[in-house]
């Protein structure tokens, strides 16, 4: 029995090569620093931990509504109206198994077999993946420095096609931690209303930016669909919960999706997320926002006074997408080497597209401050 075209076509994680092998080596006595993986180091914030068991204690954990929680659909639109002054309605939001699920959820809704949905190249590898696996077509627009690493609206309207049925943004992105100017967002909404396609905005790094808030895409329009999660700024991974607003017009289709491919979110972490939002909470959540910017200010220049080429200053996420050309020509090659010799594991540029892959790794600066600092040293140790 051979597996089906549609499951062939996606690509392994390269970094899950890097992983294992790191593994592997801390098994036989190494000590290996973890800079592939885009997880933030900080446990669950204790308020949501404490909510979510108390929830399990006295509730029974049946399934939620498809949509989610009533009560944490409410509070994602309270977030919306005291973070941005949007006023995003509750009945807009469906509570999701992370942002993949929040992701898979638009896709399905806008896209049918052959449709393109133009997206950034550098980025996130499972995007493009998300498309494959219902037939639609991602194209990859090239960008660089010279856009900050994001689709413009020029670029938009160059790479655009009769085909063209939704544009997929990252803001903050990964790999490259850069956000999308906000006129651009609102310019590109505008574009895709008037050409009868969708704007599809990747949120779930909004909370970690280091300089002026961004506003949300959904500001701009009624008809965007924005993908969130409480992964990253709410450093609740394990949990698998993310969320989705979309238009109005959506919404049957997408709890119809849901009921049929996940059926609900997980019931503990909704209850747990309930208290995400609570000010003790927030206070926390600021309190590693600021961590995370030191990180970033010591790690930017330290690789850039070693060598690596750091083009734009990355605004938000915990990510540094550095080029190492003045020392290889293969990036690949270069982070297995870095893994052997000097015990630092990080992420090939081959993971995020196709520009120019073999010139760029990604630096995840998810490490205290001491762990960063022993980490420059080996690299310096290695790259002379």
């Amino acid at each position: 029995m051979n597996s089906s075209k549609r499951s062939e076509g996606i690509a392994p994680f390269h970094v899950m090569d890097i992983l294992a092998r790191a593994k592997a080596l801390e098994t036989q006595g190494r000590d290996i620093i973890h800079l592939e993986i885009g997880e933030p180091d900080f446990p669950t914030p204790e308020p949501v931990i404490q909510a979510a068991m108390q929830a399990i204690q006295s509730i029974d954990m049946h399934y939620t509504p498809s949509l989610g929680l009533p009560e944490l659909r409410q509070a994602i639109a309270g977030f919306y109206r005291t973070r941005y002054t949007v006023e995003m309605p509750a009945s807009r939001i469906a509570v999701t198994p992370g942002a993949s699920g929040a992701l898979m959820l638009a896709l399905g809704v806008v896209l049918d077999a052959g449709d393109e949905v133009l997206m950034a190249d550098p980025g996130y590898p499972c995007n493009r993946h998300f498309a494959h696996f219902i037939d639609a077509l991602p194209v990859a627009v090239p960008v660089g420095p010279d856009t900050s690493f994001q689709l413009t609206p020029d670029l938009v309207d160059q790479h655009w096609t009769p085909k063209t049925r939704a544009v997929l943004l990252a803001s903050p992105s990964n790999p490259t931690g850069t956000l999308a100017r906000n006129e651009d967002i609102r310019d590109i909404a505008r574009l895709c209303l008037e050409r009868n396609a969708v704007l599809i905005v990747d949120e779930i790094y909004h909370g970690l930016v280091y300089g002026a808030a961004p506003q949300t895409a959904l500001a701009h329009s009624d008809q965007v669909f924005v993908v969130n999660s409480f992964s990253k700024y709410f450093h609740m991974t394990g949990w698998r919960l993310g969320w989705l607003a979309a238009p109005d017009w959506a919404m049957n289709d997408i709890e119809r999706l849901a009921q049929n491919l996940y059926l609900a979110a997980p019931t503990p972490a909704q209850y747990g997320a309930l208290a995400a939002f609570v000010d003790d909470n927030l206070a926390i959540l600021e309190s590693r926002r600021l961590e995370l910017q030191a990180r970033r200010d010591f790690l930017a220049p330290a690789l850039k006074e070693t060598g690596f080429g750091l083009p734009v200053k990355p605004e938000g996420a915990f990510y540094l997408y550095a080029d190492v050309s003045r020392f290889t020509t293969d990036s690949f090659e270069f982070a297995r080497q870095l893994l052997e010799e000097a015990g630092v594991a990080i992420t090939p540029g081959l993971d995020f597209g196709v520009v120019t892959p073999e010139r760029y790794v990604r630096f995840a600066y998810t490490r205290p401050l001491p762990v960063l600092g022993e980490a420059v040293s080996r690299i310096r140790r290695f790259v002379s």
